[in-house]
């Protein structure tokens, strides 16, 4: 039977647990920064001695963790290209703007969980050789940021944060920005520019990866507020447990953001790759299912910058036979494992773990316009194919629902959509913003041809009635 498995969600939602420092404490709160803190450099067999950072490094590279914010890059594998022989400040960015449409998942731990976010944050500083960092929230997160400071000045007040942290000379400093509401911020250089008071263009990459020229052109590790939290979880128990949760290359724990046509819509904690999408869809543990008398028509499996899968849709995936040998599986896509690689493999992707489900009363024009309403005002405007095609696709759609519609409309979407994707923007908004559009004409063509020929038949019953009327009014009165 599939089932939650609450790691980072483990107190939230629990009667009684408030986000104070003091309920934290309780419930053994700042321990697992006491232990990081504690280590001593320890020696190798080699002669070499590994520092306690370097070890905390390797625990985390052990453990497989994956960014939980959309991309899904190895964050043991972020931290170990960051340049450390520079001699410049590092800086550490928790990326709290959480914008991409179906997911609400990093507020729930901002809410209702901070200090855990503290102490993951400040774990991953020390393991970083951090003595500055951000927390970059999303502006409409009003009350959030709100919670943040107070937690931050708990744990100052606790000797959490501050100079010389717990008397092991530690210094960090933790500042809570609020962005204004753009979803370009979302993309780590936009966030940088933004962070430092400029206008978010996204930077270009080479040379601006942020681990060698990031804030401030000095080294700046960028990461998800879910997947700080699952630091600390993995030093708590250690690299080599964590990567036993979940499945190869898809270790540990994932918050799910489920919402649409589904009984009960909210989030999720699961391991990664241990439930499908039915069950996520289905099961009464997760969704319950579809609102009575419907039937499943599309998901949406990662955030509405994801690929739509069609309802009954199969798709091919690799698979490890048990003798170690790849290959392939022809699956529905209900059956996929809700991982980074297999929905990825299938042809679309996890992103933010935001699934959207929609059932048979949705009209895919409609929801397509709605998509592509929102990317057409989030374009940030640096690069061309990005900022007119987005508008281009987005006014095509918007006269396609207000009875305007064109048989060659879908066609006209496709080939602007495949004139943006593809690498042809700084960064991966111009993808986004096309992928909707690519996957939901394509495998919906028929709904979008048969409104724009009922479109042109009512503007062709007009223009007759309108010649007829016109020509009544011609005609001679007769005199009798």
């Amino acid at each position: 039977m599939p089932s939650e498995y609450r790691l980072i969600l483990k107190h939230v939602d629990q009667p009684g647990y408030t986000p104070d420092i003091e309920c934290y404490l309780r419930h053994g709160g700042y321990e697992v920064l006491r232990k990081a803190l504690a280590l001593k450099p320890k020696p190798l067999p080699d002669g070499r001695v590994l520092s306690p950072q370097e070890q905390l490094r390797d625990e985390v590279m052990r453990s497989g963790l994956r960014g939980r914010g959309g991309a899904g890059f190895s964050c043991g594998l972020k931290w170990s290209l960051v340049d450390r022989k520079s001699r410049k400040p590092i800086y550490l960015i928790c990326n709290a703007d959480e914008s991409e449409p179906g997911t609400f998942k990093d507020r729930q731990i901002i809410y209702k969980d901070p200090h855990q976010l503290l102490e993951g944050i400040i774990i991953s500083c020390y393991a970083n050789d951090v003595h500055l960092a951000y927390i970059y929230i999303r502006g409409e997160f009003v009350e959030g940021a709100k919670i943040l400071e107070r937690a931050i000045a708990e744990a100052k007040a606790h000797g959490f944060l501050g100079k010389n942290i717990l008397g092991t000379g530690y210094d960090l400093e933790i500042y809570v920005h609020r962005g204004a509401g753009a979803y370009i911020c979302g993309e780590e250089t936009g966030l940088i520019e933004s962070l430092e008071g400029k206008r978010p263009y996204p930077r270009i990459k080479p040379p601006y990866y942020p681990a060698v020229l990031g804030l401030y052109q000095c080294p700046t590790i960028v990461n998800n507020v879910e997947t700080l939290c699952a630091v600390k979880h993995i030093i708590a128990m250690g690299g080599t447990e964590y990567a036993k949760l979940g499945t190869p290359n898809n270790t540990g724990t994932r918050i799910v953001s489920l919402s649409g046509h589904v009984k009960r819509p909210g989030y999720y904690e699961v391991e990664v790759g241990k439930v499908t999408l039915r069950d996520l869809i289905f099961d009464p543990v997760f969704g319950g299912g579809l609102r009575d008398g419907h039937t499943l028509k599309a998901i949406i499996p990662g955030g509405v910058s994801a690929k739509v899968f069609k309802a009954g849709e199969r798709v091919k995936v690799p698979r490890r036979t048990p003798d170690g040998k790849e290959t392939f599986a022809e699956l529905d896509v209900l059956d996929l494992p809700y991982d980074f690689d297999t929905i990825a493999a299938a042809g679309s992707m996890s992103g933010s773990g935001a699934i959207i489900v929609l059932d048979d009363s949705a009209d895919m024009v409609e929801v397509l316009a709605n998509i592509c309403e929102f990317f057409a005002h989030e374009s940030c405007g640096q690069c061309t194919p990005c900022r007119e095609g987005a508008l281009w696709m987005c006014k095509i759609l918007r006269r396609m629902i207000n009875g305007g519609g064109r048989k060659i409309d879908a066609d006209e979407l496709l080939r602007i959509a495949d004139n943006i994707a593809g690498g042809r923007t700084i960064c991966a908004f111009g993808d986004a913003c096309a992928w909707p559009v690519l996957s939901i004409v394509s495998k919906f063509k028929d709904e979008f041809i048969a409104r724009a020929t009922a479109a042109e038949a009512r503007r062709g019953k007009q223009t007759v009635d309108s010649e007829r009327g016109a020509q009544c009014a011609a005609e001679p009165v007769s005199a009798n």
